[in-house]
Protein backbone atom coordinates (compact mmCIF):
# COMPACT_ATOMS: atom_id res chain seq x y z
CA UNK A 1 0.00 0.00 0.00
CA UNK A 2 1.30 3.65 -1.20
CA UNK A 3 1.21 6.29 1.73
CA UNK A 4 -2.05 8.22 1.51
CA UNK A 5 -1.69 11.46 -0.48
CA UNK A 6 -4.21 14.67 0.77
CA UNK A 7 -5.16 17.52 -1.31
CA UNK A 8 -7.61 20.57 -0.87
CA UNK A 9 -8.58 22.74 -3.09
CA UNK A 10 -9.57 26.04 -1.50
CA UNK A 11 -10.25 29.80 -2.81
CA UNK A 12 -6.99 31.55 -1.77
CA UNK A 13 -9.46 34.49 -0.80
CA UNK A 14 -13.30 35.39 -0.61
CA UNK A 15 -15.45 37.65 0.19
CA UNK A 16 -17.13 38.24 4.07
CA UNK A 17 -19.91 36.49 4.30
CA UNK A 18 -19.15 34.80 0.47
CA UNK A 19 -20.06 30.99 0.68
CA UNK A 20 -17.15 29.23 -1.00
CA UNK A 21 -17.06 25.38 -2.08
CA UNK A 22 -14.12 22.85 -0.73
CA UNK A 23 -13.17 19.56 -2.07
CA UNK A 24 -11.00 17.20 -0.44
CA UNK A 25 -8.95 13.79 -1.67
CA UNK A 26 -6.82 11.76 -0.31
CA UNK A 27 -5.50 8.93 -2.69
CA UNK A 28 -6.10 5.84 -0.37
CA UNK A 29 -7.01 2.55 -1.57
CA UNK A 30 -9.87 1.58 0.86
CA UNK A 31 -9.20 -1.65 1.45
CA UNK A 32 -13.06 -3.25 3.05
CA UNK A 33 -11.17 -6.34 4.39
CA UNK A 34 -13.53 -8.80 2.28
CA UNK A 35 -11.27 -9.33 -0.39
CA UNK A 36 -8.14 -12.38 -0.50
CA UNK A 37 -5.11 -12.27 -1.69
CA UNK A 38 -3.25 -14.59 -4.41
CA UNK A 39 -3.08 -17.42 -1.53
CA UNK A 40 -6.61 -17.35 -0.11
CA UNK A 41 -5.89 -14.70 3.01
CA UNK A 42 -7.98 -12.04 4.21
CA UNK A 43 -7.01 -8.67 3.15
CA UNK A 44 -6.82 -6.48 6.79
CA UNK A 45 -9.33 -3.84 6.43
CA UNK A 46 -7.66 -0.50 6.63
CA UNK A 47 -9.81 2.31 5.65
CA UNK A 48 -9.67 6.08 5.96
CA UNK A 49 -12.75 6.15 8.46
CA UNK A 50 -12.74 9.89 9.48
CA UNK A 51 -12.45 13.41 8.33
CA UNK A 52 -12.93 16.70 10.09
CA UNK A 53 -12.27 19.78 8.56
CA UNK A 54 -11.45 23.06 11.20
CA UNK A 55 -12.09 26.87 10.76
CA UNK A 56 -9.62 28.50 13.17
CA UNK A 57 -10.43 25.89 16.14
CA UNK A 58 -14.07 25.63 15.04
CA UNK A 59 -14.82 22.27 13.72
CA UNK A 60 -17.43 23.00 11.02
CA UNK A 61 -17.52 19.78 8.98
CA UNK A 62 -17.44 16.13 10.02
CA UNK A 63 -17.75 12.83 8.12
CA UNK A 64 -17.71 8.80 9.31
CA UNK A 65 -16.55 7.33 6.15
CA UNK A 66 -17.17 3.14 6.15
CA UNK A 67 -16.10 0.29 3.93
CA UNK A 68 -18.68 1.13 1.26
CA UNK A 69 -17.10 4.73 0.18
CA UNK A 70 -14.61 3.94 -2.72
CA UNK A 71 -11.20 4.31 -3.01
CA UNK A 72 -9.73 7.77 -2.94
CA UNK A 73 -12.79 9.30 -1.23
CA UNK A 74 -13.85 12.91 -2.28
CA UNK A 75 -15.67 15.23 -0.25
CA UNK A 76 -17.48 18.30 -1.27
CA UNK A 77 -19.13 20.74 1.09
CA UNK A 78 -19.56 24.74 1.68
CA UNK A 79 -18.80 27.27 4.14
CA UNK A 80 -19.19 30.78 4.69
CA UNK A 81 -16.12 33.28 4.78
CA UNK A 82 -16.27 34.88 8.56
CA UNK A 83 -12.40 36.32 8.92
CA UNK A 84 -9.24 35.27 7.93
CA UNK A 85 -7.70 32.59 9.49
CA UNK A 86 -6.30 28.83 8.91
CA UNK A 87 -8.67 26.07 7.52
CA UNK A 88 -7.45 22.23 8.79
CA UNK A 89 -8.18 18.98 7.38
CA UNK A 90 -7.88 16.12 8.85
CA UNK A 91 -8.47 12.32 7.72
CA UNK A 92 -8.14 9.30 10.33
CA UNK A 93 -7.49 5.69 9.08
CA UNK A 94 -8.05 2.29 10.91
CA UNK A 95 -5.07 1.80 13.26
CA UNK A 96 -5.11 5.38 14.04
CA UNK A 97 -2.70 7.04 11.60
CA UNK A 98 -3.66 10.78 10.91
CA UNK A 99 -2.94 12.34 7.94
CA UNK A 100 -3.60 16.23 7.93
CA UNK A 101 -3.36 19.69 5.49
CA UNK A 102 -3.71 23.44 6.50
CA UNK A 103 -4.55 26.02 4.26
CA UNK A 104 -4.38 29.71 5.23
CA UNK A 105 -7.60 31.71 4.13
CA UNK A 106 -8.06 35.45 3.25
CA UNK A 107 -11.04 36.88 3.65
CA UNK A 108 -11.23 40.97 2.38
Amino acid sequence: MTTPVPRVMVPGSVSRHEVFPIKAIIQHEMETGLRTDSTGQVIPRKIINGFVCRYGSVEVFRADLHEAVSANPFLEFYLRATESGRLEFIWQEDGGAIYSLSHEIVVT
